[in-house]
């Protein structure tokens, strides 16, 4: 798709300085997340750090994979830049993610588990989230490199989801901040140029849809004025009819 015209040099300049900072070693997987509004808020903490795209295996059939397309409203406009990969089967799911990623790690409480701020996240990770009632399946569970927790003090030793994903993924932010990950002089590579030439497909889709969309918004406007002006047409016409009866 020709995107030549649509965006202005510092549009495509943000999307390259967005994209040099994208951590292609870093990933989230959510299990059977049943929340649209925590789906959506963990793709924004997602695009914070520099995730480019998660997975979400979702193997209960309560669940409509059509909600991980969520409106882009409720991830303030997130979801276009963070690729979402679904699968129904976990073993599907963990082939793919370990062609990308090394290490999986998953939220659960075990005596080997280890914590969340012992992690080494210069290390090509995928962290594994488990749905907000029943937590990770064994199934899962057993495909994992390891476990951890993110340590807590309270009463309650529980967070939401999309609060535990935040809190993980900015672990990893300042870590890899600190490693120098994130630096502008990183290589300018295949998978950068490639997610570069998707984001600007991705703008102009937006730009065309927001056209559109302002479009319709000022032909119901029209519409309604029409028919607004029709009543008080037929309203005045009904009264000289009355009064002319009377």
């Amino acid at each position: 798709m020709d995107v030549t015209g649509f965006l202005t040099d510092k549009r495509k300049q943000r999307m390259r300085d967005v994209v040099n900072k994208r951590q292609f070693d870093l990933t989230v997987v959510l299990e059977n997340i049943h929340d649209p509004h925590n789906i959506a808020a963990v793709i924004r903490s997602c695009d914070a750090v520099g995730i480019s795209e998660i997975f979400a295996i979702i193997t209960d059939e309560r669940i409509d994979i059509e909600r991980y397309e969520m409106d882009n409203k409720v991830s303030s406009g997130s979801r276009k830049w963070v690729a979402i990969h679904t699968f129904r089967s976990v073993g599907q799911a963990t082939k793919e993610i370990r062609k990308k990623y090394d290490k999986l790690y998953g939220t659960h409480m075990s005596s080997q588990s280890k914590s969340l701020y012992d992690l080494d996240f210069s290390e090509s990770i995928a962290l594994v989230f488990g749905n907000e009632h029943e937590g990770l399946s064994d199934e899962l569970l057993q495909q994992l490199d390891g476990n951890f927790l993110i340590p807590q003090y309270g009463m309650v030793q529980s967070l939401n989801i999309s609060v535990a994903c935040a809190v993980c993924v900015f672990e990893a932010l300042r870590q890899k901040t600190n490693l120098g990950q994130y630096d502008e002089s990183t290589e300018w590579g295949e998978h950068k140029e490639e997610l570069y030439q998707h984001y600007k497909v991705k703008s102009k889709e937006h730009l065309t849809f927001g056209k559109e969309e302002k479009m319709a918004k000022i032909q119901r406007k029209k519409e309604e004025r029409k028919y607004r002006r029709k009543l008080l047409k037929e309203a005045a016409r009904n009264s000289d009819q009355a009064s002319t009866e009377e």
